[in-house]
């Protein structure tokens, strides 16, 4: 018989503290996800040997767009995975306006898209594989739903996927996250956007989630073709965002000599303490900043009474012989609060 392990909470996670290191997670996360194959070739690395210094050299900070849209994106599909009340609610009330099969849901699903994504090997077959085989896809207007797998899988071509998608969901290839309610059955495209002027909307796109704006107030509208869930700004979960964002630019900027971002991005106090202990790894691999970012968002909350360890290695953890391994200080993250 094997060895039993037993967890049980033992903190809230209601935490401030806790709270930055999951969304500064996700903002690094989508840095790391957005490498392309061109950036790979210059770096001379696969995507699991970039360092955190390797990836602040080559990250878009401009405004609305690059790490902060990306990040944004990365946080909003966490939050609502993380069952995160200040994004789900109003997300489930746009779903349940969007449509009636959506009325009785109480939390709604994400599963990432991103059709630079599915370029990625194995990206694409995991959504689909995700969805399930009898997922099907909600258009505009009326009549039948789409099959989800066959119609993601042409979307996932891009812009050059349009003219043989059908009319009533011409613009699915646009999609950044799929939601679903708890039954993972009845997928809607939705499209997120640090910067609402930004939204672009057409058939097949059915959601939009933004953050408040001096001319957008927050709440569930119907605007230019989209439901919109609009996230409070600066309370809840976009002032948390925002506090992380800075924290993460900041780093940036030190380790990549970028030039420094406004004044108005400067990190909150308990931020800038994270800004800093991002600095202190430059040569950390991503996925290890990552995972210690990971292990900081829950610590002390689960108390372990007995642990196991995989005998078998994730792939990333193999070095390869033909280049020259970097000894790095494994990445720790002290608590905030």
């Amino acid at each position: 018989m094997g060895d039993v392990t037993f967890l049980s909470q033992a903190e809230p996670v209601d935490e401030y503290g806790r709270a930055l290191y999951a969304v500064a997670r996700s903002i690094i996360r989508a840095q790391l996800d957005q490498l392309g194959h061109d950036d790979l070739t210059d770096l001379n690395c696969d995507r699991s040997d970039v360092t955190m210094r390797q990836l602040s050299k080559i990250a878009r900070l401009e405004r609305d767009k690059g790490m902060k849209g990306d990040g944004f994106e990365w946080a909003v599909h966490e939050a609502i995975v993380g069952a995160e009340p200040s994004v789900t609610e109003l997300v489930a009330r746009a779903m349940g306006r969007m449509s009636r099969k959506y009325k009785d849901m109480q939390e709604p699903q994400s599963l990432l898209f991103g059709y630079e994504r599915a370029k990625y090997l194995g990206f694409l077959d995991a959504v689909v594989e995700d969805a399930g085989d009898s997922a099907v896809l909600l258009p505009d207007g009326q009549g039948r739903p789409f099959g989800f797998g066959p119609w993601v899988t042409v979307a996932a071509q891009g812009a050059r996927a349009e003219p043989i998608l059908a009319d009533r969901i011409k613009k699915v290839w646009k999609t950044d996250l799929f939601f679903t309610d708890e039954d993972g059955f009845r997928y809607t495209a939705a499209t997120i956007k640090s910067n609402w002027k930004q939204l672009e909307s057409g058939p097949g796109l059915r959601i939009g989630v933004v953050p408040e704006a001096k001319d957008l107030r927050a709440g569930v509208r119907y605007q230019d073709g989209l439901w919109l869930a609009v996230l409070p700004d600066p309370d809840g979960f976009m002032g948390m965002f925002n506090d992380a964002y800075s924290a993460v630019a900041a780093a940036v900027c030190t380790l990549g000599r970028h030039n420094k971002p406004a004044y108005f991005l400067k990190p909150t106090a308990k931020a800038q303490r994270l800004q800093h202990q991002l600095e202190k790894y430059p040569t950390a691999k991503v996925v290890e900043i990552e995972h210690a970012l990971n292990e900081a968002a829950q610590q002390h909350l689960i108390s372990v009474d007995h642990k196991l360890l995989s005998v078998q290695a994730p792939e990333w953890l193999h070095m390869n012989e033909t280049r020259t391994p970097i000894i790095a200080p494994r990445p720790r993250f002290e608590p905030l609060d």
